[in-house]
């Protein structure tokens, strides 16, 4: 899939909203991506899936981990298309962590994978995870970047699409200012 083709996805199946959102690193944006509109039919993430994974096919991945939510449904799918394990991190107590059993062996090469990044906040912690349990992080793998091309993990990342969407810390937001409604959206409590 080309860029314009995952844009047009994203955008027939109402995964793009438009309006005043409090994003889940805190920011606030008149731009958001409902990522589980397109993730929500079977064949569209299989699709993105096999799109992403043949940006890592020579990067000898052994297993693929995602952050929970989105992240579970992908790891799950590109692992598929790469013919590894898939794994997910979820947050035990504020902390990113590896929990039900999951292991990640010493000099064990690990794809991340993650469906949307603002701030990179959550891939940074599960990158974090990786080297703390001896893992080699050798790729972040991303459906789409709204960082407007600031994040850097200091491993080669791949992105299907990229955004470049306006975000505000609370006190600078114009949307407050017009006294805009707020949604807030994501699933991590602030």
């Amino acid at each position: 899939m080309k860029e314009e083709d995952v844009k047009q996805l994203f955008l027939d199946t109402g995964a793009i909203l438009e309006g005043h959102f409090l994003l889940t690193s805190g920011l606030h944006s008149p731009q958001y991506v409902e990522k589980f509109q397109v993730l929500q039919y079977p064949e569209h993430t299989a699709k993105l899936c096999k799109t992403l994974a043949a940006r890592f096919v020579h990067d000898k991945v052994e297993l693929v981990i995602g952050p929970v939510t989105g992240g579970i449904l992908l790891a799950h799918e590109v692992g598929k298309h790469l013919g590894t394990r898939a794994i997910f991190t979820e947050r035990e107590n504020g902390k990113m962590t590896l929990r039900r059993g999951f292991v990640i062996q010493p000099g064990e090469r690990v794809l991340i994978v993650e469906d949307i990044i603002t701030t990179g906040g959550s891939v940074q912690e599960v990158l974090d995870v990786v080297r703390e349990h001896g893992g080699i992080p050798v790729g972040v793998g991303i459906l789409v970047d709204r960082s407007g091309g600031k994040v850097d993990f200091g491993v080669p990342h791949q992105a299907l699409l990229h955004l470049d969407v306006k975000t505000y810390q609370s006190e600078d937001c114009p949307l407050c200012s017009q006294n805009i409604p707020m949604t807030k959206r994501g699933s991590r409590k602030l």
